[in-house]
């Protein structure tokens, strides 16, 4: 699927209760060129679709920071689904488990760093650097 440069979002629902007017107040402040701005919101209040109504506000391409894979991947689907026409891309660490190399004196004992890459994220990954790469 060849993505467009427009950003269009796809959506049964519409803004509710306050997202009016955070929508309008990220967007402003966007144009304004504040570099810090924050939406704040409890589990399940609609943050996802207050920036995906952002970004089509903007139309701008946008990266999206988490604290952790689980919302990363929930953030991913969700984007996907808003902007079916558009680059969505996952950009997470490929280990689905890393441990540093260790020592503890008390017992005198050397743990061997440990790791398992996910290939799929891998793949992803590399996917998502070259849509930066290759954006118009």
């Amino acid at each position: 699927m060849q993505a467009t440069n427009t950003f269009s979002l796809k959506s049964d629902y519409t803004p509710k209760g306050d997202q009016g007017n955070a929508i309008a107040a990220l967007t402003d402040g966007l144009e304004q060129g504040l570099k810090h701005q924050v939406l704040l919101g409890v589990t399940g209040s609609g943050k996802t679709f207050t920036m995906a109504n952002v970004i089509v506000n903007v139309q701008k391409p946008t990266l999206v920071v988490v604290h952790n894979k689980t919302l990363a991947a929930q953030l991913y689907q969700e984007f996907k689904s808003f902007f079916p026409d558009n680059a969505v891309e996952y950009f997470v660490s490929y280990y689905d488990y890393y441990q540093p190399e260790a020592y503890i004196p008390t017992t005198d004992t050397y743990i061997a760093k440990d790791s398992a890459i996910n290939d799929t994220i891998d793949q992803m990954r590399h996917a998502a650097t070259t849509a930066l790469l290759q954006r118009n």
